[in-house]
């Protein structure tokens, strides 16, 4: 009987690439069944996390030896970060008092359209009142905190990742 507790490199990264499209695929669900239209620190957090599974896609597929292990598990955990720092600061914006929620902001096509590219990149980073309302929770958990978990997650598999033999 094969043992598959720790999962080879490559099932590893599988499972990740997996796990990230079940966070996408639910997104998209909640997205167009509930009606919950994304802001733009959403949109931000989904992008994190596309990037960690297409990242972990491509080293299923390559299936490199230890040092190309190594490139990919940390590729995979500074996009793991960045989902964190976004998500975290979402989930901080969501618990501010009302009075201080940031004003709400321009929509993002009209951001990328009217701004240039780095302002409207800092403008999506910092999340606007849009990105107060909780719409929706799971076990007490907004969707922002539920990303946070899952980055967290992410970024433990891939510290993992890069120090195994």
């Amino acid at each position: 009987m094969k043992n598959y507790f720790p999962p080879s490199p490559r099932l590893a990264n599988v499972l990740i690439a997996v796990a990230c499209a079940g966070l996408i695929a639910t997104a998209l669900v909640l997205q167009t069944l509930l009606a919950l239209n994304p802001c733009p620190l959403c949109i931000t957090q989904r992008v994190c996390v596309m990037v960690v599974g297409v990242i972990a896609l491509i080293a299923a597929l390559h299936n490199p030896a230890q040092t190309g292990l190594k490139i990919y598990a940390l590729l995979q955990a500074l996009a793991a970060l960045v989902g964190i720092a976004v998500a975290g600061r979402h989930v901080w914006i969501q618990s501010l008092p009302a009075d201080q929620v940031p004003a709400c902001g321009p929509g993002l096509q009209y951001m990328f359209a009217n701004f240039p590219f780095m302002e409207a990149l800092s403008l999506l980073f910092k999340g606007d009142g849009n990105c107060a309302v909780v719409d929706w929770t799971f076990l007490g958990l907004s969707i922002p905190a539920w990303v946070l978990v899952s980055c967290v997650l992410l970024l433990a598999i891939n510290v993992w990742q890069f120090f195994r033999r």
